[in-house]
């Protein structure tokens, strides 16, 4: 039976192309601007690391000063990264599974090819534990050891396209470049990672690329690498020396630790608190305790990484598809008044009414599953108008992925079934007797 309603079904779209090619257009547009804001907030709000996302924890401690809060707006949270001191304190300790802080510099490369200029490179200062606590995948060696960090050696990781710009893409692990001024050899090259929302530094924009190479943390100090990131102090320091500035209260510094359960989370908690009570009796730390650890959905949330205004341009991008859906149902009810006659003649040769109501459906499933790749085309068209407006913005969040292409298409097929129903009641509603008396 379902083969017969899909032949008829072609027929009846054939017999009046103009109607159907209406439909489809409704449907097709409806889709097209609904799942492209649907997209957006599908990328924003989506876990970008699910394998890990519940062991990853961002550490927070209150060392602002005792006289205003760090964000006067939320008065109980604490700075939203740390001290020099602090960091270099955690990371000896090493309470966790891995743990990692980092920020980003921005270094000169001198390439050895003279025709090429020197160029720079937007760096993250990170320590060995980076790699695989965020997954970062390789195309060719690997992150730097404990002993890299320790000894403060001069290698450095390359992403794709700074090793495509340097080395035309080819295996350039043991090369050695020139990085201010200094000889770094290349220990691993990532392959292509864009993690959406840049779970790890949200700080300097959960949507921004991922830096251009990677180094150890351990070389700030004899480098004297200026965070290019946020940098804030909560009170006047007489700072003439770059060891001054680390030793500094400025926060300027990213921290992650990786927990694998509940308790191991409660007792590094703890462990913290304890740090901090530590502190205080050197008279730092003068606010109540208030040291926090999130896991990565806590943190984007913590974040407000998915703004309020996706939200609101998701709605109002299925207010714009209710609105196709209504001119559909107009659309429709033309369509099948056009069919009545031959509705009744099969009603009054045995047709039941279910059997005519169930034929429209599938005509119209099969309006709306056309509609709805039609719509998907739209959908990739306006992502890539957008990224090409704004080309500073990764691809990746423009990708339309499997999810959101199984979502347009039942999307696009409930809608049509939705503004088929009343059309093909309607046009059923008459008895056939009645009808045929007209013709």
């Amino acid at each position: 039976m379902l083969a017969y309603y899909l032949r008829d079904a072609l027929r009846s779209m054939r017999r009046n192309p103009a109607l159907t090619s209406l439909v489809v257009a409704a449907i097709a547009v409806g889709i097209g601007v609904s799942i492209t804001m649907l997209t957006f907030y599908h990328v924003m709000s989506g876990d970008p690391i699910p394998d890990k996302s519940d062991v990853l924890f961002r550490v927070q401690l209150d060392s602002w000063g005792p006289n205003r809060p760090f964000n006067t707006n939320h008065p109980k949270r604490p700075p939203i990264q740390m001290t020099w001191q602090d960091v270099q304190a955690l990371l000896a300790d090493a309470r966790g599974k891995r743990q990692e802080a980092s920020f980003t510099s921005t270094m000169v490369v001198t390439p050895d090819n003279t025709s090429q200029l020197p160029f720079e490179i937007g760096t993250r200062l990170t320590t060995a534990d980076f790699f695989p606590m965020f997954e970062v995948p390789f195309l060719y060696g690997g992150g730097w050891d404990k002993r890299a960090d320790a000894n403060a050696e001069q290698v450095i990781v390359l992403s794709r396209k700074t090793n495509e710009k340097l080395f035309g893409g080819a295996d350039s692990v043991g090369k050695v470049i020139s990085v201010n001024d200094r000889k770094f050899t290349v220990v691993g090259v990532m392959d292509t990672w864009s993690p959406m929302p840049r779970f790890y530094d949200v700080v300097e924009g959960p949507y921004n690329e991922v830096s251009d190479a990677f180094a150890p943390l351990s070389l700030t100090p004899g480098m004297k690498l200026n965070s290019s990131g946020s940098d804030w102090g909560w009170k006047p320091e007489p700072i003439k020396t770059f060891e001054d500035w680390l030793n500094s209260e400025s926060v300027w510094l990213q921290y992650w630790v990786e927990l694998d359960s509940p308790d191991d989370a409660a007792a590094y908690k703890s462990y913290l608190d304890a740090y901090v009570n530590g502190q205080k009796k050197l008279g730092r730390f003068q606010r109540p305790l208030n040291n926090q650890i999130h896991n990565v959905m806590g943190w984007m949330d913590y974040n407000q990484v998915v703004q309020s205004d996706v939200s609101v341009l998701v709605g109002l991008g299925f207010l714009f598809l209710m609105v196709c859906l209504l001119s559909s149902i107009s659309l429709l009810l033309t369509k099948f008044n056009g069919k009545t006659p031959e509705m009744s003649l099969r009603r009054a040769l045995g047709a039941s009414r279910f059997n005519i109501i169930n034929q429209n459906l599938v005509e119209v499933g099969m309006i709306g599953a056309v509609g709805g790749f039609l719509g998907i085309g739209l959908t990739l068209i306006a992502l890539r108008a957008i990224h090409a407006g704004l080309d500073q913005a990764p691809a990746a969040l423009f990708r339309l992925d499997g999810t959101m292409l199984v979502t347009a298409l039942l999307v696009a097929v409930a809608t049509s079934l939705i503004a088929g129903v009343y059309p093909a009641l309607k046009t059923c509603a008459l008895m056939p007797a009645q009808q045929l008396k007209t013709q």
